[in-house]
């Protein structure tokens, strides 16, 4: 199963790949710097002892199991959620840009893409910013289409231009391929490479980390540390981390004949579909976790409220763990018949 491209004349095709971010002024380091900090929903501490320093040559991509904090720290990163203990400190002219795979569905469909862009640069003549907006490949026949009608692609795409229309000095990434096509994405990639602002990256495409990331952060057991190893000994860890020792009990199986071109298509169709039920699963956890964050559900007469709450956000959790064994199990399946 291929994934279905855009159906576009061969100009706008190329034009498509294309994604111009506006380049930053240079500010001194360190840009953010934390310091024995923590940060979470209400009074429930996600992450703690977060002693960090992000300086503007950096790409960073964060790395660990759904629902540890990855969005977490890049809300906190961002200015979306407040540091609870410890210091944070940035730069006095830092501009942040910041991109969440949610933001597509927070577009206001009835308004065009050029109209989105007017509401952020009323003064600036229509011409220039139909220009932008072909620089993220929408061109004149999707500028004056509603955004309820465009692709998820065409979405994202704008998404990730109101994101960087400011020319970030740190662009924050949450999952920004998920809607993207194959072009799309390496064009993203090139992108990100000629960027001269830090970018921090959670994304499951590891080729796109391994691409763009020069340093690695694992979120894990509640804090934030480097991850020395690679992405290559990352991934041998999540695939290794739940598989049973089968040490002395059977022979080695014979090595499998070679999967067909379909099969392996099959196989790169089913890690999609596991990812985007990773992805709109974790969508409901953040919704739960700033429900749960509202002060006056834990007002006394609301009690019973809460404990519903709290037991749907440990319902989705439950189910965000299974979502993730599947996930791994696909790309274990991908991985062998790649490697066949």
């Amino acid at each position: 199963m291929i994934e279905r491209m855009d159906m576009v004349s061969a100009p706008e095709e190329a034009a498509k790949r294309v994604f111009s971010f506006p380049q930053p002024d240079e500010l001194s380091p360190p840009i953010v710097r934390i310091e024995d900090g923590s940060t979470g929903y209400g009074d429930t501490v996600v992450l703690r002892k977060l002693s960090l320093r992000i300086d503007q040559d950096d790409r960073i991509a964060l790395l660990g199991k759904n629902g540890q904090g990855k969005s977490t720290l890049s809300k906190l990163l961002s200015d979306r959620l407040p540091l609870m203990d410890g210091a944070l400190n940035r730069s006095s002219k830092l501009r942040i840009g910041y991109f969440a795979q949610h933001q597509v569905d927070e577009l206001h469909v009835d308004e065009t893409p050029l109209q989105h862009l007017q509401r952020e640069r009323p003064d600036t003549p229509p011409a220039k910013l139909r220009a932008l907006l072909a620089g993220f490949g929408l061109h004149a026949a999707q500028v004056e289409t509603e955004v309820g009608r465009l692709s998820g692609g065409q979405k994202a795409r704008l998404s990730l231009l109101l994101a960087t229309l400011d020319a970030p000095h740190l662009l924050i990434l949450d999952e920004p391929t998920n809607h993207l096509d194959i072009e799309s994405r390496e064009a993203l990639m090139e992108a990100l490479t000629a960027y001269s602002g830090a970018v921090v990256l959670v994304s499951h495409d590891m080729h796109l980390l391994s691409m763009v990331a020069d340093r690695l952060w694992l979120v894990s057991n509640g804090t934030v540390q480097p991850y020395e190893d690679d992405l290559d000994a990352y991934r041998a860890m999540l695939l290794s981390r739940d598989a049973p020792d089968r040490r002395g009990k059977q022979p080695p199986a014979p090595k499998p004949k070679r999967p067909s071109r379909d099969q392996i298509l099959e196989l790169r169709a089913e890690v999609r579909k596991c990812e985007d039920r990773v992805a709109k699963i974790e969508e409901m956890r953040e919704k739960l976790a700033k429900k749960l964050a509202d002060p006056a559900l834990y007002e006394n007469d609301r009690v019973g409220e809460l404990e519903t709450w709290n037991k749907k956000y440990a319902e989705v959790m439950e189910g965000l763990s299974r979502a993730e064994t599947m996930w791994e199990a696909a790309i274990e399946k991908l991985d062998a018949a790649e490697s066949a």
